[in-house]
Formats: structure tokens, sequence, C-alpha cells
């Protein structure tokens, strides 16, 4: 079998398919990530998200969710947007929600890039991951050489900042392995600093109970007083902590039809944010990632955005 041949191949399908980056990763134990996330589980960190503490052993080891594993694939799919909604005043969701939810976007290209590896390579069992299993995406996109993890835990890219999907092939193929790069952060604390809701408590460690993305999304009760008045006018997600980011000055406008906002979105004020009608929402949202909020919850946040 020749495995410079079918990393080659792999890479630049990957680019075929308008991936902006695609590195690999040895599939193996995260032996170093199981002390880290345990700890971060038993600080209630992840707050309501009991899926969390689910599949421990998984999220460890790729080779319990795909027997055999030799190699991870790691994939970035931009989704920086031509225009910045969120600098109008009015009320903001987060940049990777404004087109077509991109669980859709990317797990079409997905199946292709499978098939297409089937149809090259031969017999090769594996499974493709959008954030949609217990895959420590971050960690293998590190390993892979796609960037370094970022004091606010999102992966940073030297030359395209962090606007991006992550998504993984995990493949029982030998593959040639790229090797990490190293952490450019150096002393910055942007988006420490900036973070309303103090939910970057340390470098490199996110408390997800108090960040924004959390409450308005993940959070199916009511959101605490204690963060009245810190919203900044956020209504779905938050991108503050990669608003302020240095390297997200590189950032370059993609390129994916299926990620353009809806027509009515680009032109919403605040008044429209805060009568929005059920009918309307599911017109603008209705194959969005804003879905998972539902109307209610959107509502919710709105008008706690307000007070």
């Amino acid at each position: 079998m020749n495995t410079s041949k079918n990393t080659a191949f792999i890479k630049n399908k990957a680019r075929e398919l308008g991936f902006m980056y695609c590195g690999i990763a040895k599939a193996e134990f995260l032996e170093e990530e199981a002390p880290r996330l345990e700890k971060w589980l038993n600080q209630g960190m992840h707050g309501k998200m009991s899926y969390m503490e689910n599949h421990f052993e998984k999220r460890l080891d790729p080779t319990k969710l795909v027997p055999g594993a030799k190699s991870v694939v790691t994939l970035l799919y931009n989704y920086y947007p031509q225009q910045d909604l969120a600098k109008d005043g009015s009320y903001k969701i987060a940049k990777y929600a404004y087109g077509k939810d991109y669980h859709l976007v990317i797990k079409d290209k997905l199946k292709d890039f499978m098939s297409a590896i089937h149809e090259e390579i031969g017999e090769v069992d594996g499974r493709v991951f959008v954030d949609s299993a217990p895959v420590m995406e971050r960690t293998w996109a590190q390993r892979a050489g796609a960037g370094w993890i970022g004091k606010n835990s999102l992966l940073l890219n030297k030359q395209s900042g962090s606007f991006f999907f992550l998504a993984e092939l995990i493949l029982d193929l030998e593959l040639d392995h790229d090797g990490p790069v190293k952490d450019y952060c150096g002393t910055c604390t942007a988006c420490m600093d900036n973070c309303p809701t103090d939910a970057i408590p340390e470098p490199y460690v996110v408390d997800g109970s108090k960040c924004i993305s959390y409450l308005t999304i993940e959070l199916k009760e009511s959101i605490p007083d204690e963060f009245k008045g810190k919203f900044e006018n956020w209504a779905f997600g938050c991108d503050i902590c990669q608003d302020v980011c240095p390297w997200n000055r590189f950032s370059k406008p993609h390129h994916e039809p299926a990620f353009e906002p809806h027509e009515q979105l680009k032109s919403m004020n605040k008044k429209d944010w805060e009568e929005l009608t059920h009918e309307v929402f599911s017109e603008i949202f209705r194959k969005s990632a804003v879905k998972r909020t539902k109307f209610e919850g959107l509502k919710r946040n709105i008008s706690f955005a307000k007070n």
C-alpha cells in the first residue's frame, strides 16, 4: 500500500472539496488530555451540558469509534462572512449561524470524501464527524498541524485566524502524519480581557457555564440574573473572543454560497428582532443552526439581552 500516494490523494481531494486545510495525525489514545478533561468536568465548567460527561473513553480513544483506526484526518472549512452583521448596534448572532446549518453542508462534503476514498484507495473502514460525536476536535487539529489551541480554547491558525469549522475522518488507513505547530498566543490576553462574563478565568480554560454561547444556545432554562447587562446584544452565540483576537485580522471571506445570510437577516434592526414572529423566524432560519435554540429560546435571549 502506497502511504505517500494515499496521503497526497486525501490532501488533494480535501482541497477540491473546498477545505482550507487538511492535516493528519496518528490515531492513538490522548493520554495528556485525560486528566485535563476530567478536571474540567469535575469543576462543573460544562454547565448543564451533561452529554459532555458521557463517552469519556470514546472522547480520548479514536479506536473506540473506529476499531483499528490508524489515522485522524482534520479538515478546516472557512465561514468568515463578507459582511459582519454584528456591527450595527442591533442584536447579534454568531457568524457561523448566518447561513445554512454547517452540519448539513459539511456532512455532504464528508460523504463525498469517503466515496472518493473508497473509489481511489479501496476498502477503507472509517467514519466522518462534524461536531457530531465525542471527538476532541481541537486536540486532533493541533496534532495534525492545523493550528494551536488559543487562550480562548479555540483552534487558531496563523494564516486564517479561527473562523472555520472543524471536521474529521477517522480511518483504519495508514497515512503520513503531520506534526503540531507552536503556540503563537504569546503574552496576548485580548480574549480574556474582553469577555464580558469572565468565562476565561485562566489562559486555555473556558468556563462553559459562563460563556454567552452556552447561555444562549445550550442552556434550556432561565438565564441566571448574574449575567444581566453583560450580553452586549448577543442573541445567539457570541464571537467576542474571536473578534478581538489579533490572528483574525488574517481571516478572509468564505466562498460557500450555502453560508450566505438570508436577505432579511442582513437588514434586521433592534425593533425587528424584538417583534420577531414565529412565521418570520421559520422563514429566515429555516435551515440555520439558530433553529437549535427554537423560537422561544431566541425570544428569551433577546428579552434578556434587552434588559
